[in-house]
């Protein structure tokens, strides 16, 4: 068997350098290699610090384990192997002990996003988050999560109109058009095909592995988990189609009197159904189309849009109508998600935000992007250095400046309020007259011209520069992780994101409640002549909140890395992750971090680590731990510029002096191995030894006990041979005078015996002959009276004779004087009387054979009799009904009222669950008792008996469902006239009572299972904590039982729920129950587990 590996620190073992911190030398080629070492053996996480550098496998590794977990769980952050269990562990154990927020920075390309309405297919990335997500998790004092809240960041909405080669729109859009029901296109009035649609890009319509279809199922799926409604999930469609569709208008040019230029629409019949799917009149939405209304105090001129500036509205609408749609389902889910209670709450905010981007052509998003990653660069610089002059300061150790690059120049060049980029821009926008995309970087050449971080071909030391590629209309920042060249065209216009009011005054005059309430602005009564702020100054408003919420938390980072664009496992491209590596800024975060010294680690750690190595500190230390490791560095003979003696901690300067203790430390155990070797084999040899002496003298013992009990039991046996030997001849002695006495006896008793049988045989033979005698009397007497009774009888019977020839003849005589009388009558009617006569007779027939083969007067006996003519077919069709129908009244009239009951009970269970349910026909045999518990004669719930005055209908111990983890509690389950109880089955106190009205539906599986979920009226008090989940042994018979109470004092049917899958109120929460066949550990007992938040999942066998 293998022994299992035990780690106790992170230097045990190590494949390649754990910490980047110890690398040496270190370098950017040193860095990649050690990346790709630790990846080549499935080590995926390496530190910088307490920084987790993370690169995806892109296949399952067994290091997410249950076991792993809690492998990691309290214990120190480098004492196991790199992982981000170690970090979150760290994370949640200084919220819940030492009640400081923390925050976890996930940056970098991890291309594990999972929205289908903020993702997109890139050119990296075949599922990119194509938006910036931060998250509060909030906990309770205990440190258990109560509830969160997402905050959302730059939607890349201009790729809802325009896609780059080789990329994709939003996954909605396909996944709708590809998953969605005919009936559900029909009903948006959409088409299976992509071509169809001028937003969706065609060149990267279908993705390798991506099945659309299934996806859209999913996000149906978890909309319902989530706790979206069906009109609400309906609209959110309805929303997502309308915007496909707009990209389908098209407008032509057309001339007015006046000489100017306003468009049309080309055709009507899109924007038609447009608005017969979002409700706005069609006049309306065409006139916004092709007008544009100005207002300025109380003047209001309206002038007509050429083609560009409709296409330009189209776009700017359908960019709108989606953005808005996103941000409506982030605060829609952290409606879902949110804390319930009030109380003071602790957090950890998780940022997951875009990577830094250089594509071919990077444009006003990509701006934006790397700017908010220049902010979060200089935010982990500050809390880096930070960090280590606190830590310094609280071990006592001297701080000495760290030269290191600030980024704060680059975040001046673009956030700066006076002559920033994006304050020129802003400028730009809001300033009259002619503003176009050359305005603008003709003042960026003016302000930024003498920046040493900015570059133009336009720019005063443009003379200087020798790069010719850099074109006219392009500009160029040396950002922290490189330099990025921006193509000017399209910031004007994306930095103004301008919807035109009367736009915006359309959707709100929409009957569709979701796109109205998208657009408060359009409000005629609320309207705001105030020019609303650009996409860049808002972004930028985010960028501050947000690095000011960053500050107030202690943070923990994770940088992601792609080893490879195909997505394939043991490919590491070293070009890919050297770009990633550089514009994540590793080096420098490496840099910062051993700018003064590369490890520290507490003085109780060090000294059990690195003992050994001293003989005063080995195999014990008894003074201060401190003390230990001094005397161990004395004696090792360590220069003293190497390492500093902080209040808890040694710091050590250089990773060679610590790769240099590792050495010796491993060179010692080799040496403590072969001793502890030598003196288990010696302790082993003597332990053999000293055994069998032990066991020779113990087989000794045994040897001499088993010959004495040998030769006792020779001579007990010899002994008793010889005493039953005279035994036996005492007794043959003894027997032969009794048989001989026996005998003399018997003798006297034969004589005896055959003197009375002589007299007794001459006794009988003078009986015999005088019986003899007498009989033959008898016997000549019987013979004359026989004579002559047979004589009397001959002439009785002759006298018979003659007087029935007599009759016969008078007969005869009679009968021919009737016919010779009705002869011409009878010759008439002949056929007639023929056949009533035999009809009558056969019908006579046939009612005596039914009269003897009835069937019995039981109502399940099904046979009867065969029909023996068929004219009769009918008739006896007839008769089988009216004597079935009789039985069962003979059957019914045998019934008390009691058995009234229960068979009207059973009549009810097979209309509701007959076909229906799978645990039906095992319920049918079974008597329906209703009180199983004999609350009246168990002194147990005398309680319990006293607080219910109503009758009670059913009294049963079910097992109650705990909403969190799927286990069961044992219950009281009580029906009475007109309320549902529980109580707790050992004291019998009542938990809950919830009266008849308050139950609206009863819910259960087809499958042979007992669960079932009793629904409460929302708003009701009962209705507090949820609805009901239970389990158990007579479902059939508590369900129709609570069918017919609640249908007796509502007057309303009960509403019953067949189905494998349904969904269950749990507080604030909507949880999916689903039914599923599987195979149980416990042989045939179903089993209920929580799989998350929104999914309670049954097994059933």
């Amino acid at each position: 068997m293998a022994k299992m590996e035990v780690k106790t620190s992170l230097l045990d073992n190590m494949i390649g350098v754990g910490d980047m911190v110890l690398l040496e030398p270190l370098n950017e080629e040193t860095f990649i290699n050690n990346l790709k070492k630790r990846f080549d053996h499935n080590e995926i996480y390496t530190y910088i610090g307490s920084v987790v550098i993370s690169v995806n496998p892109y296949r399952s590794l067994p290091i997410y384990s249950p076991e792993k977990v809690e492998d990691y769980r309290n214990r120190n952050f480098y004492e196991l192997s790199p992982h981000i269990f170690a970090l979150s562990d760290e994370a949640y154990r200084s919220l819940r002990d030492q009640d400081k927020d923390q925050c976890i920075l996930i940056t970098g390309e991890s291309g594990a996003g999972k929205t289908a309405f903020g993702n997109a297919k890139t050119v990296r990335n075949d599922n990119s988050s194509r938006f910036g997500k931060y998250m509060d998790i909030e906990f309770d004092f205990k440190g258990d999560p109560l509830g969160g809240v997402i905050s959302n960041y730059l939607l890349e909405k201009s790729r809802v109109v325009k896609q780059p080669r080789g990329e994709r729109n939003f996954h909605v859009f396909y996944q709708l058009l590809s998953g969605a029901s005919e009936e559900l296109l029909n009903k948006l009035t959409l088409e299976r095909d992509f071509s169809r649609y001028n937003y969706l890009s065609l060149d990267s319509a279908k993705v390798n592995g991506v099945d659309d279809a299934a996806n859209f199922r999913t996000v149906r799926n978890a909309m319902q988990i989530v706790g979206f409604m069906d009109h609400e999930a309906e609209s959110v469609l309805e929303v997502v189609a309308a915007v496909l569709k707009l990209g389908n208008i098209e407008f032509k040019p057309e001339s007015r009197v006046n000489g100017l230029d306003e468009s049309k629409i080309k055709d009507k019949n899109e924007l038609k159904e447009i608005c017969e799917l979002t409700g706005i009149d069609q006049s309306v939405l065409e006139r916004a189309f092709s007008f544009r209304t100005v207002e300025a105090k109380q003047e209001k001129v309206s002038t007509t849009l050429n083609v560009a500036q409709a296409y330009y509205a189209r776009d700017a609408l359908a960019k709108n109508l989606y953005s808005r749609l996103f941000s409506w389902l982030v605060n829609r889910i952290n409606e879902s998600i949110k804390a319930q209670t009030k109380v003071r709450k602790k957090v950890m905010g998780v940022l997951d935000i875009y990577g830094f981007e250089i594509f071919e052509d990077n444009s006003f998003e990509q701006f934006i992007i790397n700017y908010c990653n220049e902010k979060l660069q200089q935010i982990f610089i500050e809390l880096t250095l930070k960090e280590e002059q606190e830590e310094y300061i609280r071990e006592g150790i001297e701080w000495t400046h760290i030269d290191y690059f600030n980024n704060a120049i680059i975040c001046d060049l673009i956030e700066n309020n006076t002559n920033g980029i994006l304050a020129m821009l802003d400028e730009e926008c809001l300033r009259p007259g002619t503003v176009t995309d050359e305005t603008f970087l003709e003042k960026l050449n003016q302000v930024c011209a003498t920046h040493q971080h900015f570059e133009s071909r336009m720019s005063k030391s443009s003379r200087f520069l020798n790069d010719t590629s850099l074109p006219h209309s392009c500009f160029r920042i040396q950002h922290y992780a490189g330099k990025v060249l921006y193509q000017v065209e399209g910031f004007v216009d994306k930095n103004n994101d301008l919807l035109y009011r009367d736009l915006s005054q359309a959707m709100w005059k929409a009957s569709h409640t979701l796109i109205k309430s998208l657009f408060p602005e359009g409000n005629p009564a609320k309207i705001n002549l105030k020019r609303p702020p650009t996409a860049g100054s808002q972004f930028k408003a985010s960028v501050a909140t947000l690095m000011k919420n960053l500050q107030t938390k202690n943070p923990n980072y994770i940088r992601c890395i792609k080893p490879n664009d195909k997505k394939a496992a043991h490919i590491f491209n070293e070009a890919l992750v050297c770009h990633q590596i550089r514009y994540l800024g590793l080096l420098e975060n490496v840099r910062v971090r051993r700018a003064g010294y590369a490890f520290r680690q507490a003085y109780e750690p060090c000294l059990e680590r690195y003992k050994m190595l001293c003989k005063q500190t080995w195999p014990h230390w008894k003074g201060p731990a401190r003390a230990g490791v001094e005397v161990l560095f004395n004696e090792l003979e360590i220069p003293v510029e190497e390492y500093s003696f902080g209040r808890s901690k040694i710091f050590i300067r250089n990773p060679r002096t610590l790769f240099k203790l590792e050495d010796l430390r491993k060179q010692r155990l080799e040496d403590l191995a072969t001793l502890i070797q030598k003196i288990y084999r010696g302790w082993k040899c003597r332990t053999h030894f000293l055994l069998m002496r032990k066991s020779q003298i113990v087989i000794a013992a045994w040897y001499r006990r088993y010959a004495q009990q040998k030769r006792y039991q020779q001579i007990k046996s010899s002994a008793l041979v010889i005493q039953s030997y005279i035994r036996g001849w005492k007794a043959r002695k003894i027997l032969r005078e009794l048989k001989h006495q026996k005998r003399c006896e018997e003798a006297a008793t034969t004589i005896a015996a055959y003197w009375h049988g002589t007299q007794a045989r001459r006794e009988l033979s003078r009986l015999k002959e005088e019986a003899r005698n007498k009989h033959a009397i008898a016997v000549i007497w019987a013979y004359w009276l026989g004579s002559k009774a047979r004589r009397e009888l001959k002439r009785l019977k002759e006298e018979a004779r003659r007087k029935h020839a007599v009759a016969v003849i008078w007969a005869y005589w009679l009968g021919l004087k009737v016919r010779r009388e009705y002869r011409k009558f009878f010759r008439a009617n002949a056929g007639k009387k023929i056949y009533e006569f035999t009809l009558q007779r056969i019908v006579q027939k046939y009612f005596l054979e039914m009269k003897n083969k009835m069937p019995s007067l039981s109502p399940i006996d099904k046979n009867w009799p065969s029909r023996p003519y068929l004219f009769l077919d009918s008739t006896h069709k007839e008769l089988k009904r009216i004597f079935h129908l009789w039985r069962c009244k003979k059957y019914r009239d045998q019934f008390t009222d009691q058995q009234k009951l229960i068979y009207e009970e059973k009549l009810e269970a097979s209309e509701l669950f007959k076909d229906k349910k799978a645990l039906y026909p095992s319920s049918v045999g079974q008597p329906f008792q209703g009180a199983y518990l004999e609350i009246n004669k168990n002194p147990k719930y005398k309680k319990l008996k006293d607080a219910i005055e109503e009758k009670i209908i059913i009294a049963e111990v079910v097992n109650k469902i705990n909403r969190a983890n799927g286990k069961s509690t044992s219950r009281i389950f009580l029906l009475t006239n007109n309320n549902l109880l529980l109580a707790d089955q050992k004291s019998g106190q009542i938990k809950s009572e919830v009266p008849l009205v308050d139950v609206t539906k009863v819910s259960m599986s087809s499958q042979n299972d007992g669960f079932f979920a009793i629904h409460l009226k929302e708003g009701s008090e009962a209705a507090s904590k949820g609805d009901f989940l239970f389990s158990s042994d007579h479902l059939i018979e508590m369900a129709t039982k609570l069918y017919r109470t609640t249908l007796s004092q509502t007057k309303q049917k009960l509403s019953i729920e067949i189905s494998d899958e349904f969904l269950v109120q749990f507080r604030q929460d909507k949880v999916c129950v689903k039914f599923i066949q599987g195979n149980q550990k416990n042989g045939s007992v179903p089993t209920c587990k929580r799989k998350n938040n929104r999914l309670l999942e049954v097994a059933v066998p």
